[in-house]
């Protein structure tokens, strides 16, 4: 096996996580070194994402150089290969590329995978440019354009009625307890599988999310309306002989009484949607969605930020551009004020005083 035909080799760990490798030594060293640091599902990326890297670029790692990256970023971004990458692309082609966030996030995981190899010596300089130079980059070094151009797109969110029709059609209270974290607690995906049961603060109507997104613990209110739906689920649906302390666990099969999987839960939510007739309905839209309500009903942007367990207000302001009827009434309530120190006055169009 060589870094010039890669191949994605999946394996279970001693405690049952999924365990990625690609078979090539210093890219197998790299996701050993992420197992301990990031989420099973995030190695799994990086080992996909290096994988399609290795597999256009076709050089060993010490030979990479930063014409390779930005080769790499055009075949990506037009679907060809390297090789064509350099040609024209014409107009009835019919290759079709990867968005660019897509490009985005490998060129985050290649230029972190070289750093890796930099770091213990293996190679001297990360080939992944920071950025392209300006004609200002003397005067402000580490400036340049960046790589890629991102369109950052509000996220969609689903209407009252569309949360309903999801929830009729759930057909078990675990189920139901799982999307109700989501929708009233804005909980992340894995941080509702990660749920144990001494997580749960039933008394306070609160949640520990003991690993949350960067390794951050958070205590957070989830409404009642989730807890009457995870004791229904915990009294009569949970097996009492699961072999796990998380809350959230397999009902029916061989694997009864395990930890519910990422990929459980992502089709517990498209069976729903399809028997909802609902075009859209992801977990992160569920998030999402939370989010955007608290902000709705005038909770302050820091107490949502603290909610989402965001590490930057920066990711928080999105919801003042989800929530349409709050910056509506916010822009009218503004709009009258300046309307009033503007024309006070002023003559209107009829002749009249304004006055």
């Amino acid at each position: 096996m060589s870094l010039l035909d890669p191949c994605l080799i999946r394996s279970r760990g001693p405690s049952g996580q999924v365990v990625a490798r690609l078979g090539v030594p210093l890219v197998d060293d790299y996701l050993e070194f992420l197992e301990g640091r990031c989420r099973p599902n995030t190695v799994l990326a990086a080992a996909y994402d290096l994988r399609v890297f290795f597999a256009v670029v076709a050089k060993p790692a010490h030979e990479v150089r930063a014409c390779d990256v930005l080769g790499f970023i055009t075949a990506q971004r037009t679907g060809r290969t390297s090789t064509e990458a350099l040609q024209p692309v014409g107009e009835d082609d019919g290759t079709v590329g990867v968005s660019m966030s897509t490009v985005a996030r490998r060129l985050s995981i290649i230029s972190g995978f070289f750093a890796y190899l930099q770091a213990r010596g293996d190679i001297t300089a990360n080939p992944v440019p920071r950025g392209l130079p300006t004609r200002r980059e003397r005067s402000r070094p580490g400036q340049g354009v960046p790589l890629t151009r991102r369109t950052r797109r509000l996220p969609r969110i689903l209407t009252p009625l569309e949360v309903d029709q999801l929830t009729a059609a759930l057909r078990t209270h675990r189920d139901r307890a799982m999307v109700a974290a989501m929708v009233f607690g804005g909980l992340r995906r894995c941080e509702v599988l990660g749920l144990r049961l001494e997580d749960l603060r039933v008394a306070e109507r609160r949640v520990f999310i003991a690993d949350g997104k960067g390794g951050h613990q958070r205590l957070v209110p989830v409404s009642s309306r989730f807890f009457a739906t995870l004791a229904a689920y915990l009294d009569t649906e949970r097996p009492a002989d699961a072999d796990t302390d998380r809350v959230f666990v397999v009902l029916k099969g061989p694997t009864r009484g395990r930890a519910l999987s990422v990929r459980g839960l992502d089709e517990v939510l498209a069976g729903a949607k399809r028997r909802a007739g609902l075009a859209h309905a992801t977990c992160h839209e569920l998030r999402h969605t939370c989010l955007t309500r608290l902000r709705e009903a005038g909770m302050a942007l820091e107490a949502v930020q603290a909610q989402a367990g965001h590490a930057s207000i920066e990711s928080t302001r999105i919801y003042l551009h989800l929530a349409d009827d709050w910056l509506a009434a916010q822009y009218r309530k503004a709009a009258e004020v300046l309307d009033a120190q503007l024309y006070a006055g002023h003559q209107d169009p009829t002749g009249g005083s304004t006055r």
